[in-house]
């Protein structure tokens, strides 16, 4: 299998030990995980100018990662790629049951591609972000 294809990538940073972060990564890369779902989205059916949109989940960041993340990161022209920081804590995950952390994950991730949408527009890039929104809302559902 291929995953160099896949505009929609996963990265799942946490503390060495942090029994949340090995339960996260389950919600992203088991068999029910989402990262299966992202990855049947291909960068060739969206343009030319972007080919990995990376989900960079930050499990329980430390003071220093929060003051250093941004809402999104720069284009990176040379690697035709961007970063999209997502902080994973008690408060907006791990309180919330089962059900509800798979919506959280789905609606954070088409959110975030809305925020992502005024970046391609800004930066004039090949990229049909509305047909990605639309292909990934037909598989989340």
């Amino acid at each position: 299998m291929d995953d160099n294809n896949n505009i929609l990538g996963c990265f799942v940073s946490s503390t060495i030990g942090d029994d949340n972060g090995v339960l996260f990564r389950t919600y992203i890369y088991s068999d029910n995980g989402i990262y299966d779902t992202l990855k049947r989205l291909k960068h060739k059916n969206y343009g030319k100018d972007l080919i990995l949109i990376l989900f960079q989940f930050y499990v329980n960041p430390i003071a220093y990662e929060l003051q250093n993340l941004k809402e999104i990161e720069n284009y990176r022209k040379k690697e035709r790629a961007i970063g999209i920081p997502v902080i994973i804590n008690n408060k907006n995950f791990f309180s919330k049951s089962e059900e509800d952390r798979y919506s959280f994950l789905k609606q954070f991730i088409l959110q975030k591609l809305d925020v992502l949408a005024e970046v391609i527009k800004k930066k004039k890039l090949d990229t049909n972000i509305e047909l990605l929104k639309s292909d990934l809302k037909n598989i989340l559902d």
